[in-house]
């Protein structure tokens, strides 16, 4: 139970006489809401410890390991269960005296070479830790991190040359891992050796040692901290990268006046033996070159015999069938020494972009054109309907009335004689017969 030290509580005050109402100063009412908010901050502190505590509860039940997290030279935190001090802990390369600033282990042998060296495990917490320390080969992670696989995995190149020496007070294991009880602020050097095996092939074997923090029987932390191994084996090397399995999917736009997108995701694989960076470019243009579109991307680093994704968009025009082609550009990554020629390689794209957005336009078009063609024809079918029925009914025989332009070009000169004989009065003279005589 916690309670208020003397010195901090508040001073009593007489109570203001009974019907009379009092405001408390500004302050109070600051300090009240403080007081409130950190409530609610303790509350969602406790929850979620209770929350860590359930799921490290469900591992143990279970003794399965929590998925491998991602290395990094900096210390761990950790927070294991509610209410025990957070553990930090850090792995650096170093020397029976300490750490020596390094970032890495970094080694060039022979086949059949080996080499020593040693990294220090710090424990930097408030209380004691147990860590299993152990060696495994170098991957990427998604996101193009170099990391581990988790512990319990055997190693088939690189970190299967790694050997941990014999540190006092720890625990070694069947697969040659060492676990390594710490006090609080302990320190302790790993020693490390590597042999290079007579057959090994030459180029880049990424390892590394890692230090994961262990607590409960069987229960594994997804935290752990370590050091990257660098180790190539000399001789005659290749630089290669190359695009596998590339996909191109259309996506079209529901406005016909703007382009859609092609979303291209490929494979870029490292077929060489030295670990490489990467530019890729992803083109495409419909034909000769019409609406030309490309994606760059960036890779930091890409091991070799591993491969990393690239997805990218392009803002192409609909034109019924766009080609292409996707490049990788290799370059070497930080200062590694590459005596080899660096291999681009090519792989082509085709995705069919069919407009349907421009069709549906048109149809609409087209449609709307016929519409209105057929209205006209049947408006004037209707009125004409309509006047030869009004003829009909004055009396005009409809034989004598021709359809179209021709009843009004017959008829009115002979409306227009009759108007003339009504004027003058009289009827029209008709000429006399023409007799012969002998």
């Amino acid at each position: 139970m916690h309670r208020t030290p003397p010195a901090a509580r508040a001073p009593r005050t007489t109570p203001a006489p009974r019907g009379t109402r009092t405001r408390r100063p500004d302050h109070t009412r600051r300090t009240d809401r403080t007081h409130r908010t950190a409530g609610a901050r303790a509350v969602h502190v406790r929850a979620g410890r209770l929350l860590a505590a359930g799921v490290l509860a469900a591992l143990a039940a279970t003794g399965a390991a929590a998925p491998a997290a991602a290395l990094g030279p900096a210390p761990v935190p950790a927070t294991t269960d509610a209410g025990t001090p957070a553990v930090t802990w850090s792995v650096r390369p170093g020397t029976p005296d300490g750490p020596d600033g390094r970032l890495s282990l970094r080694h060039v042998l022979d086949p059949g070479a080996s080499a020593d060296d040693a990294v220090v495990l710090d424990n930097l917490g408030d209380r004691a830790a147990t860590f299993a320390v152990y060696a495994g080969d170098g991957t990427l992670s998604e996101g193009g991190d170099f990391d581990l696989p988790p512990g319990g995995s055997t190693p088939v190149d690189g970190g299967a040359w790694v050997a941990l020496g014999d540190v006092p007070g720890a625990e070694r294991q069947a697969d040659g891992a060492l676990r390594v009880t710490l006090d609080p602020g302990a320190r302790t050097t790993v020693p490390v050796t590597v042999a290079v095996p007579a057959d090994a092939t030459p180029g880049d074997h990424p390892a590394g040692v890692v230090a994961e923090l262990v607590t409960g029987e069987g229960v594994r932390l997804a935290a752990r901290t370590g050091v990257r191994l660098h180790l190539r084996v000399t001789g005659e090397v290749t630089a290669a990268l190359a695009p596998q399995d590339v996909e191109a999917r259309w996506v079209p736009s529901w406005n016909p006046f703007a382009p859609g997108t092609v979303h291209v995701r490929y494979r870029v694989a490292n077929t060489g033996d030295v670990r490489l960076a990467a530019r890729t470019v992803a083109e495409l243009a419909g034909p000769a070159g019409v609406g030309a579109a490309e994606h760059r991307a960036e890779l930091r680093e890409v091991l070799p015999g591993q491969s990393a994704w690239v997805e990218g968009d392009l803002r192409v025009w609909p034109v019924v069938r766009a080609a292409g082609h996707v490049d990788t550009r290799p370059w070497v990554v930080g200062d590694d020494v590459v005596d080899a020629a660096l291999r681009t390689g090519s792989a082509s794209v085709v995705v069919w972009a069919v407009p349907w957005s421009q069709l549906a336009l048109l149809v609409v078009v087209v449609g709307g054109v016929v519409l209105v063609r057929w209205r006209r024809r049947r408006t004037a079918a209707l009125v004409q309907s309509r006047v030869d029925a009004a003829l009909a009914a004055a009396g005009v025989p409809a034989a004598a009335q021709p359809a179209g332009p021709e009843r009004s070009a017959t008829t009115t000169p002979a409306r227009a004689d009759d108007a003339r004989a009504d004027d003058a009065g009289a009827t029209p003279a008709v000429p006399a017969a023409r007799t012969d005589t002998a």
